[in-house]
């Protein structure tokens, strides 16, 4: 049996968790307070456990690394879309269910907005409700990012690169909504 070259063309993408699109939110002095509280609290558990049990405290700390440093990108991510779906906030949605991303970029804002369209017959998870609507967001599902963290072109690579094919990334403009090329 021979594994297939993987510098030949007919590849498909890979499709990883490091291949994704992800926005997030500034830093804010709670989370960052949160993230400081468990490493404190990790440290303090190698201690005492290397005390206590005579373990060495470092086994601790490198196991529960990965685990804040989740907890800690989980809490801060707007939007993210990869191989298992689309996250809007803390809205995860299968990619059957997202049929576009659409951006709004308002006049004199100092924020994008981005948000996804369900297909038709699809259900808006639980939780999900309690953002107001924005006359610049024709989409049920958003956010708002920092200006200067948002860019449409790599947006729109990521998605061509793994997306599914139906997907289509929608500009919303005053004078009407076009598809992004």
């Amino acid at each position: 049996m021979s594994l297939p070259n993987p510098r030949s063309g007919n590849q498909p993408a890979r499709r990883g968790r490091w291949e994704r699109f992800k926005l997030t939110r500034p830093f804010s002095s709670r989370d960052l307070a949160g993230l400081w509280g468990s490493i404190l609290g990790v440290l303090a558990l190698a201690l005492l456990l290397g005390w206590a049990l005579d373990m060495k405290g470092g086994v601790v700390i490198v196991a529960a690394i990965p685990f804040i440093s989740s907890w800690f990108d989980s809490r801060r991510i707007l939007f993210q879309f990869d191989a298992a779906g689309v996250r809007v906030a803390d809205v995860l949605l299968p990619w059957s269910d997202v049929t576009q991303f659409v951006v709004a970029n308002p006049e004199g804002a100092e924020q994008v907005l981005i948000g996804v369209r369900l297909r038709q017959g699809a259900v808006v998870p639980a939780g999900a409700g309690g953002r107001p609507a924005h006359p610049a967001m024709p989409a049920p599902l958003y956010v708002s990012v920092q200006r200067h963290k948002f860019d449409l072109a790599k947006m729109l690579t990521k998605a061509r690169k793994y997306a599914p094919s139906h997907l289509q990334v929608v500009v919303a403009e005053p004078t009407g909504e076009r598809v992004a090329s």
